[in-house]
This record gives structure tokens, sequence and C-alpha cells, in this order.
């Protein structure tokens, strides 16, 4: 599946002018989208190759619109590398968003903390990864682009820029590593303990594969992680998804004002 199909009914919606910025919304962060001005709201399901996410706090809609002066493409919701056992699962809205013009993809999600003092509820901007899942996306690519450098992945300017936006919107993020756990169970005490170890801040079941996507197509990727829990031991914690969700919800606003200053800043600079 390429994306030539999702693109050709992104052009039939009236979508001619190019995006700025794409980025996907993890769990419980798919609410700013709904800020966009005069959107174009496509569901995923009239949109070949992008997921039928089966994962509860992911709308499945790509809205493409004005936010703080810059032309984004939003996708509420992702799938994950659990739902099918297929890293490339985000493959087609990440070709399909720099079909469109974007340069930068951020990215989104929901995470556990490896540290007591991140409690959750706090911010995290991605400054590195481990993939311990393992998987790649970019097994198959039949060519000398498969060997993509994953130095500065995260990109360090697109940071800076975070930064000032953070303290332009009052708050105080942490910057560290995610570690990529393919899930769908929670990871158990005695991994949580080697993460650390590793030098692993957060860990999470998206993303990763995402990144190695976008710096396949040369884009620039910026990260943010939303904690919203304690990792499994630490101060006796034991996630689930519902807490993910609701905790998610709450600290939503904060992610929200931290994208908007991002892109205020992005526009100027």
């Amino acid at each position: 599946m390429t994306h030539h199909q999702a693109l050709a009914r992104i052009r039939a919606a009236g979508i001619t002018a190019p995006v700025d910025l794409a980025m996907v919304l993890g769990t419980g962060l798919g609410g700013l989208a709904d800020a966009v001005e005069t959107p174009t709201i496509i569901p995923y399901s009239e949109l070949p190759g992008f997921p039928a996410s089966g994962v509860s706090g992911h709308a499945g809609r790509l809205v493409i619109g004005l936010l703080e002066g810059v032309r984004v493409a939003f996708a509420q919701g992702r799938a994950h590398y659990y739902e099918h056992g297929d890293a490339r699962a985000m493959a087609v809205p990440i070709d399909t968003f720099a079909a469109l013009g974007a340069k930068v993809l951020l990215l989104s999600n929901a995470c556990g903390s490896l540290r007591a003092d991140w409690r959750p509820g706090s911010l995290v901007l991605l400054n590195d990864h481990i993939n311990y899942a393992g998987a790649n996306p970019l097994i198959g690519v039949a060519s000398d682009s498969r060997f993509v450098s994953m130095t500065n992945a995260y990109d360090a300017d697109l940071r800076k820029v975070m930064r000032r936006a953070a303290e332009a919107a009052q708050l105080s993020p942490h910057e560290g590593v995610y570690m990529w756990y393919s899930g769908p169970s929670f990871e158990t005490p005695a991994e949580i303990r080697m993460a650390r170890i590793l030098g692993a801040d957060v860990i999470g079941m998206s993303t990763v594969p995402e990144v190695i996507l976008a710096r396949h197509l040369g884009l620039k990727v910026a990260a943010v992680s939303m904690i919203t829990n304690l990792a499994a031991g630490i101060e006796g914690a034991s996630p689930s998804h519902s807490e993910t969700k609701e905790v998610a919800n709450l600290g939503a606003a904060d992610f929200q004002r931290l994208i908007r200053a991002f892109l205020k800043g992005f526009t100027h600079g």
C-alpha cells in the first residue's frame, strides 16, 4: 500500500496548499486538533493505508487547517506495532505528510516514568530513544536508503524552539530518553529496573517506528511525551490503560499550551 490513494482523497477534499508541519496525536491528546481553524476533517476509514486503530483514546481522523498561523496536518490517533505486529503501521500516513509538503513531524505519546521524581501529568521532551522492541519499519526496504543515521533523530534545533515555547507557556518539561517496548502487556518491574540501568527515562509502546520512518524521508522530528503513570514497581505502581487515558486527559491542557506556543515560535523562527 502506498500513499498515493490517500493523497488523491485529500486533494479531492480541496487540500492543495502545502502543509508546514504534521503531528501525530497520541492517547488522550487528540483534542488539540479541535482548535484548528477552518479544518478539513477526513476519517482514516476514507484514506487508503491509514490505520484502523483498535485502541480507545484514538479518534482515527486526519485534520488539516491553520493553528497559530501554521498550516498543520494532525493525525488524531495512530496504529501501534502491538496491534498487528507491523512496525510499518504508520508508513502511509507519514509518507502522506511528506507528500503534502511537511518538513517537520511532531510526535506525541502517553508514557510511563522510570523516575520517581518525574510525576504523572508531567511533559517530557524526547532527545533520544532505545529501540528495545527490536522491530524496525525499514526492514525489507530494497535500497541503501534504509541505512538511516539516527544521530540527532530528535532534532536539537526543534528542541530549542520547544524549550523557548515551554518558557513562554510557563511550563517546565523534563528532557530525556524514551524506550520503546512492544506491548501490549505492560512491562514487568524487572524490565523497568533494566530500562533504568540502560539509560531510559520514560517508556512506551509507540513513536520510535514513526521517528525512523520520518528520518528515512528526511523529515525533522520533535517528540513530546505525557507521563501518565509511574512504571511498574516504582512506588508499587501497576499501570493500566484506563489510568493512561485518564491522566493524559487531565494533562492535555498543558500539552496544548506547549504545542500552541511551539507553533508560534515555529511561525516566527
